[in-house]
């Protein structure tokens, strides 16, 4: 009997201890269109959860926002957190533009500098 109760009270406080954790929410789906300060407008997704997300245009090349409000795509730079250097995404002052927008001279740059998560088939 005292295995019994034992049993049931070590699975009730798993059941318990399992319900006060949040769950992962998943970054907002789909395409999401945002509207640049010049009156552009570039189309986005979203990718992450609530702990770790990042921002990329529809043909995977991430962007971040700068101080002003604008997109600009990102780029490695090396840094110490914490005290260990790393290589973080960092805001570039190129601003950011559809794939069917970009200039001749702003493709061959991402290619250099950018960070592509994946290619568009």
């Amino acid at each position: 009997m005292k295995k019994l109760l034992f049993i049931l009270a070590a699975a009730t406080s798993i059941v318990l201890s399992m319900q006060g954790q949040p769950a992962r929410v998943p970054a907002r789906p789909g395409v999401i269109p945002i509207e640049q300060p010049n009156g552009d407008t570039l189309h986005t997704y979203l990718r992450g959860d609530e702990h770790w997300h990042i921002m990329m245009t529809v043909d995977g090349w991430q962007v971040k926002e700068d101080k002003h409000g604008k997109l600009c795509y990102a780029t490695l730079k090396k840094r110490t957190v914490n005290g260990e250097k790393k290589q973080v995404a960092v805001v570039t002052r190129r601003t950011a533009h559809d794939a069917n927008r970009r200039s001749k001279c702003e493709q061959r740059w991402l290619e250099k500098h950018g960070i592509q998560y994946f290619k568009k088939d």
